[in-house]
């Protein structure tokens, strides 16, 4: 028996990159960063952010689409994916993903102006459609 969960709260950095590929499947990557505050030894607050890469498919690339902005608080729950692929120069390059399974918007971050929130306010959790599983 194996396991291979992922559950994250944190913001997106940047406007999901969505494509629409032949076939008609929708796909969106996006970044997550959470954020880990701590005291160190001296009793300093302390920071350190880890930056996630998100992949989403069919309906949750559609929704990234239209309701996911930079700045938006997400709860993210997926399975993590390496790949690895040859760069034009020939370098062998690698990455881990998070494969998102489950996409709840949160809100978005506050800055410090007054700007209004023009995002909708989405609390349903949203199941990936994953029609490639066996059960």
């Amino acid at each position: 028996m194996s396991l291979n969960k992922v559950m994250l709260i944190g913001n997106v950095g940047k406007d999901p990159e969505v494509r629409h590929l032949e076939g008609g499947s929708v796909m969106a990557r996006l970044s997550l960063a959470t954020t880990e505050r701590y005291r160190d030894k001296s009793g300093e607050m302390q920071e350190q952010t880890e930056w996630h890469n998100i992949v989403c498919w069919r309906s949750l690339a559609e929704r990234c689409e239209k309701y996911v902005k930079k700045g938006s608080q997400l709860f993210i729950e997926g399975r993590l994916r390496s790949r690895s692929w040859e760069d034009k120069s020939g370098q062998m390059k690698y990455t881990v993903e998070i494969v998102a399974d489950t996409l709840q918007i949160l809100g978005r971050k506050q800055d410090d102006s007054a700007a209004v929130n023009t995002q909708p306010n989405i609390q349903e959790i949203i199941p990936q459609d994953n029609g490639d599983l066996p059960f």
